[in-house]
């Protein structure tokens, strides 16, 4: 499937990237940290959900960065709000907490990756660009706590014995090697909304609650099988 001149300018501009974070110095640590990338481009900055949800919706954002633990409104709650409008961006959970209820929560919710304050500036660095790119972050620590939280749930099925079309298993594929729902649709020639169907079907037939944990299932259960 081709791209039109338009899409290939769009896809070298850097990544539009917002943080909504409540400690100054670590907002300005991190505006350092993207200016160090080509790829990335900071585009606001927002101490609270509120303020951060104003800042979405005037600056269109590709990518948010969201700290769990906030004043006022929460992350927790911003990224709710984010989902539940359906607002076009990415959000990325960047957290001290490696609790697992609130990584659970939060990739439930619908966050598309979680990464831990502690890391190295050049680790966070490379994720966010892996995040730009669409692809699926977590810190590994994290990883594997999703994975122990997804044996400590009911055992979701295999693949045969959740009758996945195959489309489905072609999406969950294009899901586990980090594509959004854009990319996959562009992949498969259909719409994100198509997609957006599937993935709603397979993960109610694996008795999954997110993508992230679509994304952790498969791997665990022989990676990625389908173009």
């Amino acid at each position: 499937m081709t791209t039109s001149p338009s899409e290939d300018l769009l896809a070298d501009a850097p990544a539009s990237i917002l943080v909504i974070d409540d400690h100054p110095l670590f907002r300005k640590g991190l505006a350092a940290l993207i200016g160090m990338a080509p790829t990335l481009r900071l585009v606001g900055e927002a101490a609270d959900g509120v303020a951060g949800l104003a800042q979405i919706d005037r600056l269109h954002p590709e990518l948010v960065l969201l700290d769990l633990n906030m004043k006022g409104m929460d992350g927790m709650a911003t990224l709710r709000a984010i989902k539940q409008r359906e607002l076009d961006c990415r959000v990325i959970m960047l957290t001290v907490s490696d609790h697992e209820q609130d990584v659970v929560e939060a990739l439930r919710a619908g966050a598309d990756g979680y990464l831990l304050k502690d890391m190295e500036p050049e680790d966070i660095l490379e994720h966010l660009r892996e995040a730009a790119q669409g692809r699926l972050v977590v810190s590994p620590a994290i990883a594997e706590l999703i994975a122990r939280a997804l044996r400590a749930d009911a055992p979701p099925l295999d693949r045969d014995a959740a009758q996945l079309t195959a489309r489905e298993a072609q999406i969950l594929d294009l899901i586990a090697q980090g594509l959004t729902n854009k990319l996959i649709a562009r992949r498969l020639a259909i719409t994100p909304a198509t997609v957006k169907v599937h993935i709603k079907h397979l993960l109610k037939k694996l008795h999954l609650r997110s993508r992230v944990e679509a994304t952790i299932w498969a791997l665990q259960h022989g990676g990625t099988r389908h173009g």
